[in-house]
This record gives structure tokens, C-alpha cells and sequence, in this order.
């Protein structure tokens, strides 16, 4: 596994609330599908309802709440550069003591991807992406979803 974060996802109780606060810090985002994504750097931000950043991490409903000891609301996110790499990934880690939460299956925006908590419950998605292509030195590049037509 290269040593890098691609994505760090905010699960967030009112998308519009949480986009409106980055905007005005003066960031630039795109919404997608109910997801923003705000390109930082080599890597991104990204906003999602934080139901369904629990429900993706294969946790049940009930540790979605504020509840202490429950999911954080954060995920890390690691991009690979194959399917391949994904699989190993996930294999190493949980040799090294994580959990899968989700084992990596092919996912609906035509990638693949899983899911681990490591030892300390900290969440990780390992993904291929195909839409965010990776540069050499594994800096991942938001694509301009307006092009497609997907982006508000």
C-alpha cells in the first residue's frame, strides 16, 4: 500500500448546512449525486450524508448516531491503481489486524472497493476509481463533473 490518504470523507447530519459552511471559507466545490467534493491539494474532501457513509462501511444503523464509542463520521480513502491492488490491500491489512466492515466488490460508479476499521476503529475505504485518475506520485484529481453533466 503507497503511503497516502486520497480522500477524506466528513459524514455530515445536513449536506447543504456543511457545503454552505466550506463555501464560505471561501472553497469550491461540486455536488454530485448528493456528495461534494472539494478538490484539496492532491487529495479531496468530501461531504456526505452520514447515514449513508455508516450504511457504506457496512455498519449497522444504530452506530450511525452521536452516540460515544459509535462511528466517527470520518472515513480515510485510499485509491489504487487496480483492482488487483485493491484485493491486496485488503488482505494485508486484515493479516495486520484490521476489520473488514466490507469486503471489496464492485461498486456503483464502476470502480471497486472495500472497507476496513483498523485496530484502533479507525475507517478506511480501499478503492479503484477509474473516474479519478491517479498521477505518478498517487495525487488524485477530482474530474470536472459539469463536463458530464452530474454536477449542481
Amino acid at each position: 500500500m503507497e503511503q497516502r490518504v486520497s480522500l477524506i470523507t466528513l459524514g455530515v447530519w445536513n449536506l447543504e448546512r456543511a457545503q454552505d459552511f466550506y463555501r464560505q471559507l471561501g472553497w469550491q466545490g461540486q455536488e454530485v449525486e448528493e456528495t461534494v467534493f472539494f478538490q484539496t491539494g492532491g487529495s479531496a474532501l468530501v461531504l456526505w450524508g452520514r447515514d449513508k457513509l455508516a450504511r457504506d462501511c457496512g455498519l449497522p444503523d444504530e452506530v450511525a448516531g452521536p452516540e460515544p464509542h459509535g462511528f466517527s463520521g470520518i472515513v480515510l480513502a485510499h485509491n489504487a491503481r487496480s483492482t488487483a491492488d485493491v484485493d491486496q490491500i485488503m488482505i494485508a491489512a486484515e493479516r495486520a489486524g484490521a476489520t473488514i466492515t466490507r469486503p471489496a466488490t464492485a461498486t456503483f460508479y464502476g470502480g471497486y472497493a472495500g472497507i476496513f476499521a483498523d485496530p484502533e476503529g479507525h475507517y478506511w475505504e480501499i478503492a479503484y476509481n477509474p473516474g479519478f485518475p491517479l498521477a505518478s506520485d498517487g495525487t488524485i484529481t477530482i474530474p470536472d463533473f459539469s463536463a458530464t453533466g452530474g454536477a449542481s
